[in-house]
This record gives C-alpha cells, structure tokens and sequence, in this order.
C-alpha cells in the first residue's frame, strides 16, 4: 500500500510530509499493523531488565515532542525513543532544514534540536502512560551557558518517566556538541550525571549516542570513559556530517546530519570495533541505514544487541517492522537459531 502513495508524499517538502505523518499516527490514520511474527520466540529479548518483543527500536528524532509514541508500538517498535529535547522550547534552525535524497535512499537534516521544552514534553508523557519501552534522548539549548547542567536538569526533569534516557552528543546540528567526544569532557558530564542519579536515587539507566565521524583513538577512549562510568549502552550511531563521496541527489551538498544507506555501512564498522572493546560489557545499539531484514542481521552480526531506525520508515513505510522481522526469520532460520541474539557478534 506504501508504495502506491509514495510518490505522492515525496512531492512534499519532508518536513511538511513528516508533520504530516505524525498528525496521521496522533489521530490513527494508519492502522494497526497485523503482525504474522509478534509473538515469535526469535525476537523476543530484554532491554535494560524489560521484556521487549523485539530489538528493533525507532530512533531519535521521529517523535521529536512525544506525540505518538504509542502509535509506532502499535505499528510493532520494540522500543521507542523520542526527542532529542532540551530544558527549554527551541524553534531550531531556519527552513528548509529537511533534505530527502530520494536516489541514495537518505535525508540530510538540520533541525537544531527543534522541540517543545522538558516541561512540556514530561507532561504529555505523564498524560499518555507509555504502552511499552521508552527512551528519552536529551541535549542542550542552543544558547545555554551551561551545556552540562542542560543535561543534569533534563536527566532530573525525565528520570522518573523515562525507562532509559540518551545522551546526546553528537547531533553535527547543534555547534560545537560534539566536543563532549573528548575523553575529559564525556567523564566530566558522565560523573555529574551519576551525581544527580544517587542525589535522586534514581535506577534509570543512561545510553550515550555517539558520531560515526570518529577514529580508533576516540573509540578506545569513549569507550574506557564509559566502562569507567558503568554506562548501561552506546547508540551507535548518530548522522554524518562527513560521508558525501558518491552521493547522487542533487541536495548531497547541503550542509547537515547525513542519515540512511549511505551510512550504514560506516556505522556497521563502527559497531564491530565497539563491539571488540566492550565485549559483551555495554550493550550496543545498532543504528544508520536499517530498512531491511539483511541490514538488521548484518548490525547484529558486527555487534549490535539491538537496532533503531527512522530514515528506513521514510523509504519503506509505517510497515516496517514487519517487514524486517519477516526478512530476518528467513535468515535466522537458515542459521538454524532459536532466537536472533545467537548471530550478535558472530562476524568477529
């Protein structure tokens, strides 16, 4: 059904179509999806204590405000994150900011961590209890003075609400987020982060989303600050602010966060190193470029435990789980595995 009225979406602008996705999810414009794989056995896996149904996540940056989260649990999402937001409403960065590249299969966004504020969004969330696995993704104001204590005063505004909340600092929208990838920085805010938690004696765990724009060095120290810290997971990863070479669309100049296929080989790499160094310590979720059942298995092969995706839905439709879930039964079954979790980290 996707496919017959995809051509018609993509004449929008993206934004306008992706509002309009959310206004069709909040009112239940689409359907429940029928699900032939929704109890099977090979999916079924725990995140963070929690039974889920499957490890197949939808990523930060869909449901930036927290509007239909408990509509993607219905279309199958195993987990949902939504956000990024920061302690104060933001407007983002100025239109267009929103880039489909329709030949490489990906978009280039630069939004600016656009959203309606901690205050509103912990409201809505209270309003709308959760109909399973949530995640919060947090970062700072654009004009803070005080990018860390954005971070703590989200982390205590969410901890309660949130089954998990990521930190966020790799977006290449917001200036100078990134530098939280230095080894003294990212312990600094995990520490006062860990502060904050026993000042709260709050349980809930902290995931860290890093930038597929990063080398060895910056891996083994990431991951020695997060072993350090006792860091539940790693989101790996965010867009890329590097990867052009052999784009097709016309758009591939535009400066942004570079999301969907041609990453996905990029972030599978970066996957399998992580995996190598935390060897089964942190656990690791899969992200850039999953549309597909191979895409899927090939992240849980490098290392992942579980995967997210956004910018595969914008190419393949709300039936996207399904879909992978059927594709990936047919690989796990000529492996002839019980469930998906025995192939994570099988290419190492």
């Amino acid at each position: 059904m996707f496919s017959n009225i995809r051509s018609l979406i993509f004449k929008l602008d993206p934004e306008t179509a992706h509002s309009l996705a959310i206004k069709s999810l909040k009112f239940n414009f689409v359907p429940n999806i029928h699900e032939e794989e929704k109890n099977s056995s090979l999916f079924k896996t725990k995140l963070f204590n929690r039974d889920i149904e499957n490890p197949i996540g939808m990523a930060a940056g869909f449901d930036k405000n927290a509007e239909v989260y408990n509509s993607l649990f219905k279309l199958g999402f195993g987990f949902v994150e939504v956000g990024t937001v920061t302690p104060l409403k933001q407007y983002g960065n100025p239109k267009p900011r929103v880039f489909r590249l329709v030949e490489d299969e990906a978009l280039i966004n630069r939004l600016g961590f656009n959203n309606l504020g901690a205050k509103n969004i912990v409201n809505r969330i209270k309003k709308n209890k959760p109909l399973g696995l949530l995640g919060i993704n947090i970062g700072p104001n654009k004009d803070t003075k005080d990018r860390l204590n954005d971070y703590i005063e989200c982390f205590r505004t969410f901890h309660d609400v949130a089954d998990y909340i990521t930190i966020n600092i790799s977006s290449p929208n917001t200036e100078d987020l990134r530098s939280f990838h230095n080894q003294t920085k990212l312990n600094e805010l995990l520490k006062q982060l860990d502060l904050e938690k026993k000042t709260l004696n709050s349980k809930t765990p902290i995931t860290v989303k890093v930038s597929p724009d990063i080398g060895d060095e910056e891996i083994k120290q990431i991951s020695e600050v997060l072993l350090d810290n006792n860091i539940a997971a790693i989101i790996v990863s965010n867009t890329s602010d590097s990867t052009r070479d052999n784009l097709r669309n016309t758009q591939s100049y535009q400066k942004g966060g570079l999301s969907g296929k041609p990453i996905e080989s990029k972030s599978t790499k970066l996957i399998s190193k992580f995996y190598e160094v935390f060897n089964g310590r942190v656990k690791i979720i899969g992200v850039g470029g999953v549309d597909s059942g191979k895409s899927a298995y090939e992240k849980f092969s490098a290392g992942a435990n579980y995967v997210q995706l956004y910018t595969g839905m914008v190419f393949r439709g709300p039936n996207i789980v399904n879909l992978i879930k059927k594709e990936l039964k047919e690989l796990l079954l000529k492996d002839g595995v019980k469930n998906f979790s025995e192939i994570i980290g099988k290419t190492k």
